[in-house]
């Protein structure tokens, strides 16, 4: 019952500019709310502004806001930019305010981490309210890494997404993800690496920059691979904000992993500094995850 009415859900979002005008419908009802962990750094804002205008584009009838899990980014956001950005729980409750039914909540996380996680509470708490205090329906989509099916996906998207540098036989793509300290969720990068070793074995090199693989597993496995002679470096994460700019790419932080890597030497080394939401295949692919919330079926 609960895949039918969420299935409904979706009609009535689709449907409704052409039910808007003929049976008065009103389309302020259903919004869609997209979630990041947010970055303070103007040009990384780019990433998350793709995937927003992307689901815009996709649900022109629905109202789609934005929110970031990050307090610290948020705070020196309103400090520094002038604008107010809410977290989850803020958001959620204007949204309930205002009068919405029907909420479809978008993170834009790659793992089902401990921030992933602390969506679903606070969906799960709204969800829990009944009256006036509640929505009728809410709805929170999955990471982007979150099984085998979404692994293969995530290393076929990279392959095309690198594959000008694959064609360098000696060149070797290595990936910073952020990583979730003990949470199972941290598995979905080995199950990556494990998709791109079918692929192209012994070209992307995967670490994080908070749990396991390190770097020094990364610099371990690269010295197994003696035919790979340059590096490309590149953020596997929606945004390249900080982690990307200093943790993997800074020239003046000497436990940076272009530092460490330049130890070992490994000095023909290129930055590519690019978030992943700024790829279309992975805006596709968000898109693709509303409408899995509302169409997959379960075993009864």
């Amino acid at each position: 019952m609960q895949k039918f009415l969420s299935a409904l859900i979706l009609v009535i979002l689709m449907m409704t500019p052409a039910m808007s005008s003929a049976h008065e419908v009103d389309t302020k009802k259903s919004a869609m709310l997209v979630v990041s962990f947010g970055t303070s750094m103007p040009e990384a804002r780019k990433a998350i502004d793709n995937l927003v205008n992307t689901v815009k584009k996709e649900f022109p009838s629905v109202d789609v806001r934005l929110s970031f899990t990050s307090n610290i980014i948020r705070r020196k956001i309103a400090r520094e930019q002038g604008e107010n950005i809410m977290n989850p729980s803020q958001a959620l409750a204007q949204l309930n305010d205002e009068g919405y039914s029907y909420v479809t909540v978008i993170p834009t996380h790659m793992i089902p981490g401990e921030e992933y996680n602390e969506i679903l509470d606070v969906a799960g708490a709204f969800a829990g309210m009944s009256g006036k205090y509640g929505f009728e329906e809410i709805g929170v989509c999955r990471p982007f890494l979150d099984g085998v099916k979404e692994c293969e996906v995530m290393a076929d998207i990279l392959m095309k997404r690198f594959s000008k540098q694959l064609e360098d036989k000696e060149t070797g793509i290595v990936l910073m993800g952020h990583g979730t300290p003990e949470n199972f969720a941290n598995a979905q990068y080995l199950q990556l690496q494990l998709a791109l070793n079918q692929r192209a074995y012994g070209r992307f090199f995967i670490g994080t920059v908070e749990a396991s693989p390190e770097i020094g597993d990364v610099v371990a496995d690269l010295k197994r691979h003696s035919e790979i002679k340059k590096l490309v470096l590149s953020p596997l994460m929606i945004v390249a904000g900080d982690h990307a700019n200093n943790d993997l790419a800074g020239e003046d932080d000497e436990d940076s992993w272009i530092n460490v890597l330049r130890k070992n030497g490994y000095n023909d080394i290129t930055k590519y500094l690019v978030g992943l939401g700024e790829d279309e295949n992975i805006a596709r692919e968000l898109v693709k995850k509303i409408y899995a919330l509302y169409t997959d079926t379960e075993e009864d």
